[in-house]
């Protein structure tokens, strides 16, 4: 990869890495594929850029003393804080007060504990809390790094990274993310001697149209320009993650064989929704409908000059650059760490906070993908009862995380990967009981990797935070081997598309369901509001089977003559003939989780 001081982003050749390869079903540099959801613990939520070589070995005698270890609480993760401040002969090096021993000898420490050992870094230039030792122009390096260090998982951020406007980068790094704002293109044939002359001008609203969702018109000096051609950001919770997530211009076009002159009329920009750099693609209308890339980069106006063969086609104007990149970048580090070890099986966690929609393009990499911005605001404050809330209008707090996850279940499986709502907060002050108990609920129903952050030194084997986290029952759907995301099947709110809708209004009340890999079915109702819900709920099996029919076998429900129900939490079963599950009276923020088997 270039330095990362060049000034505009790689060239991308390889149409693996394109918008239009996304979703072909291919993996990039030999991503491996079925790890169930991950477990264990992160320093960032308890102790922030502080924690500390002593602080770690502390933590992981912890988690034996609790027996975490064997709940599947298994890698023990070094996040932000821990390098020294800049490369040391271009290579990353461990801060020496707070790490003397050095990566390796801690590595070693840990694994003879049990444990996988798990590191942090970043695509950009600098890490989130400011040191200059981003992987950009240094994969290759840091690969061989983390490799010698006997890695197992390693968490990638996204602060100051260059062509995005992402945390803490320049804003004008917008210029990357969008097209220029386009009012019209003017096509003509360049002459020649093979056939009859063409000239047509494509005018936006009239003979251009748009593709996708975002793309917008404005009126600039009486003249009407599309603007916002790119991708939306996802990094807080405004946008449903189950539509389309970019938007195009485009038009059609009808011409003989010969070479084409395409001029513009657009303004070119560096802030949100205009932008300068343009890709233009076109798909031949015939059975092949292959998509030839025929401009992508930086452009501020003028002409451009294309050969085409006889036929009709659709010309794209967009820039999907905004993921592209951000693949490209995660892409370079994996592809590292496969030439410093081809047999390694680090866990890959990206962590660019759903920004560049990662549920379309993460699973040609990564393990799991963060879905928005951080859950708390609050980092190294554990216990603090602001730390995080149940509710709040923007990403820190349990449902803001909940209600965009719920809704992506198309997105994960052990063929792809699982869909990151962030670490959880379980014991580190805000919430209470009911309250954990429910986050602990919907991480594990959700398949969402469960990386605890609390100090564990605060915990005891039998009190309330162990009960949660240690719930041999509820972890058991999280890391089941079928690997299917719980589906939302019943929200209060919607009378249909129940797991495609998404909802941030916190009244109401969802039921998800979760097949599992011995055919039996994990069912939540969980009272999302801030109100008791004293009338029942119920949802037939029926109704549960028909939800998975092509994705999973629950036909063994249907044909039993009666049912065992336990009660995942209060460890309560009961025999039923009743082939509907009902549930009374809902406590605010509280949940009914059962089991259901066919006998």
């Amino acid at each position: 990869m270039k330095n990362c001081s060049v000034t505009s982003p790689e060239v991308i050749d390889d149409i693996e890495y394109k918008y239009d390869s996304f979703d072909n079903g291919k993996v990039l540099h030999g991503k491996k594929k079925g790890h169930l959801p991950a477990m264990g613990w992160n320093s960032w939520n308890a102790f922030g850029s502080g924690n500390t070589e002593a602080l770690t070995k502390e933590i992981a005698d912890k988690m034996i003393e609790l027996g975490l270890d064997k709940l599947g609480y298994r890698y023990i993760v070094l996040d932000d804080g821990c390098y020294k401040p800049e490369r040391v002969d271009g290579k990353l090096s461990n801060e020496e007060t707070k790490f003397p021993s050095g990566f390796r000898a801690l590595s070693d420490h840990l694994h003879k504990k049990g444990f996988k050992f798990g590191m942090y870094n970043d695509i950009g230039t600098r890490l989130c809390a400011g040191a200059y030792v981003g992987t950009c122009g240094h994969e290759a390096e840091d690969a061989k790094s983390y490799t010698e260090w006997g890695v197992d998982f390693l968490k990638v951020d996204n602060c100051y990274y260059l062509w995005d406007n992402a945390t803490f980068s320049e804003a004008a790094n917008a210029k990357y993310v969008f097209a220029p704002a386009i009012a019209s293109v003017k096509v003509s044939k360049i002459a020649d001697d093979s056939g009859k002359p063409y000239e047509k001008v494509f005018t936006a609203g009239r003979d251009m149209f748009t593709a996708g969702e975002g793309v917008c018109t404005e009126e600039i000096e009486g003249k009407v320009y599309f603007t916002h051609i790119g991708t939306f950001d996802g990094t807080g919770p405004m946008r449903t993650p189950v539509r389309p997530e970019s938007g195009e211009v485009c038009f059609l076009l009808d011409i003989d064989e010969g070479r084409y002159s395409f001029s513009f009329d657009c303004i070119s920009g560096q802030e949100e929704g205009r932008g300068s750099w343009l890709q233009i693609a076109a798909v031949r209308d015939d059975e092949t409908s292959d998509v030839i890339y025929l401009f992508d980069g930086e452009f501020t106006g003028g002409e451009l000059e294309f050969s085409f063969e006889k036929g009709k086609y659709k010309i794209r104007l967009m820039n999907h650059r905004r993921q592209e990149n951000t693949l490209y970048s995660y892409a370079k580090l994996l592809e590292g760490l496969n030439e410093a070890d081809p047999e390694h099986d680090i866990i890959y966690s990206l962590c660019e906070w759903g920004k560049t929609q990662p549920q379309n393009w993460a699973k040609k990499v990564g393990d799991s993908w963060r879905i928005l911005n951080d859950i708390s605001f609050h980092v190294g404050s554990d216990g603090d009862p602001g730390f995080t809330s149940w509710t709040d209008g923007y990403t820190p707090a349990v449902t803001s995380q909940y209600n965009k996850a719920v809704v992506m279940d198309e997105f994960s499986g052990l063929d792809k990967g699982w869909n990151d709502p962030d670490m959880m907060v379980i014991g580190m002050g805000g919430l209470d009981t009911v309250q954990y108990r429910t986050h602990m609920t919907m991480w594990c129903m959700m398949n969402s990797p469960l990386m605890l952050g609390l100090d564990l030194r605060r915990v005891q084997k039998g009190d309330e935070i162990y009960d949660i986290i240690a719930n041999k029952e509820i972890i058991a759907l999280n890391q089941d081997t079928l690997g299917i995301q719980a589906k939302r099947i019943y929200c209060s709110l919607l009378e249909k598309d129940f797991n495609k809708e998404y909802v941030t209004n916190n009244n109401r009340v969802d039921i998800l369901a979760k097949p599992l890999s011995d055919g039996s079915v994990a069912v939540s109702f969980i009272n999302v509001s801030d109100h008791v819900k004293t009338a029942g709920l119920e949802m037939s099996l029926s109704n549960i089977v028909k939800a998975f029919e092509g994705k999973a076998d629950l036909s063994g429900l249907l044909k039993a003559s009666c049912y065992e129900i336990k009660d995942l939490w209060t460890g309560e079963v009961k025999k039923s003939t009743a082939r509907v599950l009902k549930t009374g009276r809902l406590e605010p923020h509280d949940q009914l989780t059962i089991r259901v088997w066919g006998k």
